[in-house]
Formats: C-alpha cells, sequence, structure tokens
C-alpha cells in the first residue's frame, strides 16, 4: 500500500469518526448503534420508500445490496417488488461468493429473507459469472457529498465485490450506483478518494433525492492494492489471480 493510499485512509477515517459522531449527537443512529459500522439511521424506511418511488428503480429488474441494517428495508422492497436480489456472502469467503434471492421462490415474508440470517437461507449460492448484469447497485455509506464521492466503514469489501462484478462485466457504466444515507451523513465537503474508489450516482435521504451526476463506475481489481494474504482469503479473488499468472 503507498504512502498517498495510508494518507488517503487516515483522512477517510477521520470523517468517519466525525460522521458517527454526530449521529450519535443528534440521536439518528439506531441499533445497534453508529461507530465502526454503516450506520443504522433513522428514516431508513422512509429513505427506503423514496426510493422506491424513483424510474430508475421502477425499471430495473436486477439489484444488488449490500447486507448492512439501514439497507434492509431496501432489499426487501426490492423483493416485495419482484426483483431479484443479490447479496454478498459475508468477506467474500465462500466459492460462491453472492447470494440470489428470487421473490417467487421464497418461502419467507420479504423482510426476512432479506436480513443476513434470512439471505443466509434464502438465497441460492452462486458464482459471479453464473449472475445476471446488475441494473442497481445499492451500498451503504458512512459520509457522501453531493459530487457521489462516499466514504465506507473502511473494510474495502464493497469495493472489491463491485470489482469483481466490474471484471465479470456484471456492472457496467450503464448501472446506476446510489445510497440511502441519513440527512446527517450528506456533507458538503470534498471528501478523500482513491483510485480504487466509485462513486454513487444517486444519493436518497428520507427527505431528498440527490442526483450527483456522476459517472465513475468500479474500475475493476487494481492488483497492485492488494496484499497475498487478502487475495487467498477470497477464493473469487484467488481464481483470478491463478488465471492471470498462467
Amino acid at each position: 500500500m503507498t504512502d498517498r493510499m495510508l494518507e488517503g485512509a487516515r483522512t477517510k477515517q477521520d470523517v468517519r469518526n466525525r460522521v458517527w459522531s454526530l449521529l450519535e449527537r443528534e440521536g439518528a443512529a439506531r441499533f445497534p448503534g453508529a461507530r465502526g459500522r454503516i450506520p443504522n439511521f433513522a428514516g431508513a424506511e422512509a429513505a427506503a420508500e423514496r426510493l422506491a418511488g424513483l424510474n430508475e428503480w421502477r425499471r430495473a429488474a436486477v439489484i444488488k445490496a449490500n447486507p448492512d441494517a439501514p439497507q434492509l428495508p431496501v432489499r426487501a422492497r426490492a423483493l416485495e417488488d419482484g426483483k431479484r436480489l443479490y447479496m454478498a456472502v459475508p468477506r467474500l469467503r465462500a466459492d460462491k461468493p453472492f447470494l440470489r434471492l428470487e421473490p417467487a421462490r421464497l418461502d419467507r415474508p420479504p423482510r426476512r429473507a432479506a436480513s443476513i440470517k434470512g439471505a443466509s437461507g434464502a438465497g441460492h449460492p452462486v458464482l459471479i459469472e453464473d449472475m445476471e448484469r446488475v441494473d442497481v447497485v445499492v451500498c451503504g455509506s458512512v459520509a457522501v457529498n453531493r459530487k457521489g464521492v462516499r466514504v465506507g466503514k473502511g473494510g474495502g469489501y464493497s469495493d472489491l465485490e463491485l470489482g469483481l462484478l466490474a471484471e465479470a462485466g456484471m456492472i457496467h457504466e450503464e448501472t446506476v450506483l446510489l445510497t440511502t444515507v441519513h440527512p446527517i451523513q450528506v456533507l458538503e465537503e470534498e471528501l478523500p478518494e482513491t483510485e480504487h474508489d466509485f462513486r454513487v450516482r444517486l444519493i436518497v435521504t428520507p427527505s431528498e433525492v440527490i442526483r450527483t451526476g456522476a459517472r465513475r463506475p468500479p474500475a475493476g481489481i487494481l492488483w497492485d492494492h492488494l496484499e497475498e494474504e487478502r487475495i487467498a482469503a477470497i477464493p473469487a479473488l484467488a481464481a483470478l489471480a491463478s488465471q492471470r499468472s498462467r
């Protein structure tokens, strides 16, 4: 990892700490709290409802969403609206790193099926090459600005998920990347970006839809940013690395 990336990571952590503190101070963070995670914000259901009214959502047939608590209402709404939903296996540590949930085949209510625990039982594990092209990607954020620059919780798995999907052609320039957040999380300032970061085209809060105009899709896998231990721990990455070395 380069010095430039380390500096960016420290700056991002400053942003995270500030937003987590703001959410706590304003009483906008719900169980299990804000700090150290994608914060479960008050009004998540209203943000999901506002999202469901957008043309980008109505046109979409295939949704990929993060598994965090604040996006549970979005995932449930996707299944209620008859959309196929993909969620990543935790930390991508499975040979089949994504779960596909199909509304017509659910054996439990959409909200239960869309939870982390429910998806593990209701979802069908799939290889990346067996997925469909994704129309909408829903990602969680700690902070985001009106240009679409976002800061996640710092694990790097969201970037890797989208990088893998971009490498396989499952997401592309026309895929709509979006995030749902509390208004406190929308910052009126420049935010740090690194080479592997992507921008979101839509920001949806309980009270507002922000169209950022961003056209910076995921860049694919940037191998020189990955340590060998991270590659070895993720089967899909290890398989790609093996193909590259032949």
